[in-house]
């Protein structure tokens, strides 16, 4: 691939979700990213269903997705000229991405102070490299529990529920991806440049809880304690998301004065508009009940397709809620480029999502397909490390490859 980032090296050392993210973005710009996978069993990835019949058997339709975009080579991180290898591929790169518990890879003699300090190193963790609760063990749930934001997630009758993705993986990946790349500005670009890296220090939960709009700032200055609304929100209506006739949901947006008017025409109920019971946002949210149940009444009896005709005619923000049939389907985002079809190089083309956001005026580049286990471990220790046919046929007697 190329992009604005062509020329910079990532070091993929992750597994699962949240490093192999932030590296990939970078690789979506235009960076070369090698993954490092433990000989033998590879990233825990691969073995995450759903999975489809391939040339190789099975395979992890999850990994062919978020594996997209990178080289595999295999090296025992736990070897001693396992680490000696990985030190000497993380002199020719400018980004590390790792998430293994906070301390392993000093343990193991690879941590930040052991390598190049121009390197950027990414470092993920469930709850930090520092703090009371940096050696917990954590996962997705714990970041989004731990972040505040479960508590907020579901009706307010009903126990929490979770976001329907990896919400704070996706997320501080993101984050951390937009921290590596200012890192490297830093350290690269004009006269102020200072030629030194930097350690990025992005944690599950903190990617969560930076996204918890006035929740903190409301407890510190009101003494609320947010909590959970449903679909519904108690500073605005008419929003929900509407039943239809055809058994899908619609959203409707109509909190402002003028979007509620439009949808008041739209329902052909403009008498409502001029209704003292929803004369201000502050009176519709205080009728949020009856006015959105005015709404549902009036959805129930149309289809998604119909309702959302309506309401574009009308200037009402409008979306149904999509399956993954409605996306592939879906004019809009064909017009877009918004999915592409990847060759997967187990399972041939796999349509999914496309990079994003996109350059205006730049052709969308495609990945390449998620690498087999190792595929890459002969070409890139040769070319970049100038191991040759012996050297490397020791270390793959020794496992160490």
């Amino acid at each position: 691939m190329s992009g604005p980032l062509t020329g910079l090296r990532v070091i993929d050392a992750g597994t699962r979700i949240s490093a192999p993210f932030c590296a990939g973005l970078l690789g979506e710009l235009g960076a070369e990213v090698i993954k490092v996978e433990q000989p033998g069993t590879g990233d825990f990835m691969r073995e995450i269903g759903p999975f489809a019949e391939g040339a190789d058997g099975p395979s992890s339709l999850f990994w062919a997705v978020e594996g997209r975009g990178r080289r595999s080579v295999t090296i025992d991180l736990r070897a001693d000229d396992g680490r000696e290898l990985f030190r000497a591929l993380a002199a020719t790169a400018d980004v590390v991405c790792e998430n293994f518990r906070p301390g392993t890879m000093e343990r193991w003699g690879i941590g930040p102070s052991d390598l190049d300090p121009s390197l950027v190193t990414v470092r993920i963790s469930a709850f930090g490299q520092d703090g009371p609760n940096a050696l917990r063990p954590g996962l997705d749930r714990l970041g989004i529990g731990y972040g505040g934001l479960l508590h907020l997630t579901g009706d307010p009758d009903r126990p929490p529920v979770r976001p329907g993705v990896t919400t704070s993986d996706y997320l501080t990946g993101t984050f951390a991806a937009n921290a590596a790349l200012a890192a490297l500005y830093r350290r690269d670009a004009g006269p102020n440049a200072t030629g030194v890296g930097a350690v990025v220090d992005a944690c599950l939960y903190g990617a969560v809880l930076r996204i918890l709009e006035w929740t903190i700032a409301g407890y510190d200055r009101l003494g609320v304690i947010r909590q959970r609304e449903g679909n519904r929100l108690s500073t605005s209506a008419p929003l929900d998301n509407y039943p239809t006739a055809d058994g899908t949901f619609v959203c409707l947006v109509a909190g402002s004065d003028a979007n509620f008017a439009r949808l008041c025409r739209a329902m052909d109920r403009p008498e409502l508009i001029a209704d003292p019971r929803f004369a201000r946002l502050a009176d519709r949210a205080a009728a949020a009940d009856e006015i959105n149940d005015i709404v549902a009444d009036w959805t129930v009896t149309l289809t998604a397709a119909q309702v959302e005709a309506v309401a574009i005619a009308h200037d009402v923000p409008v979306a149904v809620a999509y399956t993954a049939a409605d996306i592939v389907a879906d004019g809009h985002m064909a017009a877009r480029g918004d999915l592409i079809t990847v060759e997967d190089h187990a399972l041939g083309p796999v349509r999914q999502q496309a990079p994003f956001p996109r350059f205006v005026g730049e052709d969308r580049t495609v990945p390449s397909g998620a690498p087999r286990l190792g595929e890459h471990t002969d070409q890139v220790l040769r070319d970049l490390l100038g191991l040759d046919d012996e050297r490397l046929a020791d270390l793959r007697s020794r496992e160490v490859i």
